[in-house]
């Protein structure tokens, strides 16, 4: 393990040109570093809700005096910016990790909040990440939720009905059936499955979470003890959806390598799509200028074809955890911990990340989000569907995510069984890499 992070810490330098595109409160080196109250450096992991967490950073320093810094990293660079910033004199004290997997490689700069104030406000104990011994080196904040989320009113002009849609094959059919006429309806089935370099996430962590979801539940596995290898069980299934999208899609396939997923919220909320694969977090960003409405939304599961499927539900967890720099001064770690407690049960935290940021967040005093999608995880719940726990955070590290997004990439541009051979390499055998990597 010491040998790992050395080996992190040494290619700090190497990774400095590569993380363009970050913004800061101040400076991108974390502020002018601790004074008597203590200073925070926070490392923040989302970009699209930079500007609210540089606004609440700022009315905790008005309130208390302490200075708090937000750095946010680009989308799918945090760990190289998390990489280079904790070498700095001025690091972090405070970021972000997605699980067993990345405790993996960040234990040892890891506080031990066993018993700290800000555990004793979680709601439940799952959501404290404990290490091999037993300590707790991580605080999972939020829980959130994913599926395709659909456009009801363009579903509803192309005759379709969400009762339709209970299985791969049916959401295929709606699917094809929308492609066939969708000159004469002016819109397409799925929006961009924006493969451009840094935004393949929807299909290389949630998407995939459905193959391993249902291997780890044949194999008897579970996220939170990754195993060191993966067989691909379901990735014939895993196949068909992403022909689907692809075949499916506002753009043709090979020129979804060049797009976004700001491209494909932006196709949504044009009318220019029915279905778009995501999450609850989006719900601000669509309903934000008023041109969709709740009455015209919902979101289903993401069939890709597993028997029994017709049983399952949305896919809910959480790959957010705040971890806290154990390296850092004395009075910056008791600083960071003051922050979080305050994040935690200060109206004007609790009110920010439920109304501001969307976050349906994990502490007794959190504030329920006006997230209207997060209704429909909580439909099918109630219905008796089985809620599709998150397997993807056991991926091994954010570099096998990466290889298998510039798999998918290349697959797109020429839909082969070749290609295809070249995905089930980075999904199957680069796991096993990566996890002997991250464990050495």
């Amino acid at each position: 393990m010491k040998r790992r992070i050395a080996l992190l810490l040494a290619s700090a330098m190497l990774l400095t040109s590569a993380v363009a595109g970050l913004t800061s409160c101040s400076d991108d080196e974390g502020g002018s570093g601790s004074g008597k109250k203590g200073h925070v450096y926070y490392l923040n992991f989302k970009p699209e809700v930079d500007k609210q967490w540089q606004e609440l950073a700022a009315k905790y320093t008005e309130e208390t005096g302490v200075q708090v810094d937000v750095v946010t990293a680009a989308d799918n660079k945090y760990m190289e910016k998390l990489t280079t910033e904790i070498a700095k004199e001025d690091a972090p004290t405070l970021f972000q990790i997605s699980g067993v997997a990345d405790l993996a490689t960040w234990d040892e700069y890891c506080y031990d909040l066993t018993g700290s104030d800000p555990i004793n406000e979680l709601s439940s104990t799952a959501y404290a990440l404990k290490n091999s011994e037993g300590k707790i080196k991580g605080l999972g904040y939020v829980s959130e939720c994913f599926g395709i989320i659909v456009r009801k009113d363009l579903l509803e002009k192309a005759g379709h009905t969400l009762d339709e849609i209970k299985s791969f094959e049916t959401l295929k059919a709606v699917a094809e059936d929308i492609t066939a006429r969708k000159e004469e309806l002016g819109f397409s089935a799925f929006t961009t499955p924006s493969l451009g370099t840094g935004n393949t996430w929807r299909l290389t962590n949630h998407l995939s979470n459905i193959p391993l979801f249902y291997e780890f539940k044949a194999d008897g596995l579970s996220a939170d003890n990754p195993p060191a290898t993966i067989k691909g069980t379901y990735l014939d299934q895993y196949r068909q959806m992403i022909d689907l999208y692809l075949n499916n899609a506002t753009v043709e396939p090979s020129v979804a390598t060049g797009t976004t997923v700001d491209d494909a919220r932006a196709e949504f909320i044009d009318g220019k799509a029915v279905f778009f694969q995501n999450g609850d977090w989006e719900y601000g960003n669509i309903t934000k200028d008023g041109k969709v409405t709740n009455d015209q939304l919902a979101m289903i599961p993401m069939y890709i074809g597993v028997e029994g499927e017709e049983n399952q539900g949305i896919c809910a967890g959480t790959q957010a955890y705040w971890a806290v720099n154990g390296d850092a001064a004395e009075e910056d770690i008791q600083a960071t911990l003051d922050f979080m407690k305050w994040l935690m049960t200060s109206d004007t935290a609790t009110t920010a990340l439920a109304d501001e940021m969307g976050f349906s967040c994990t502490f007794k005093s959190a504030k329920t989000p006006q997230n209207y999608l997060d209704k429909f995880n909580n439909d099918y719940a109630v219905a008796g569907k089985e809620v599709v726990t998150w397997a993807f955070t056991a991926q091994p590290s954010e570099n096998y995510q990466l290889e298998l997004g510039s798999a998918l990439s290349s697959y797109a541009v020429k839909m082969d069984d070749a290609s295809w051979g070249a995905v089930k390499a980075a999904f199957v055998d680069n796991w096993a890499t990566e996890y002997a990597a991250a464990h050495e």
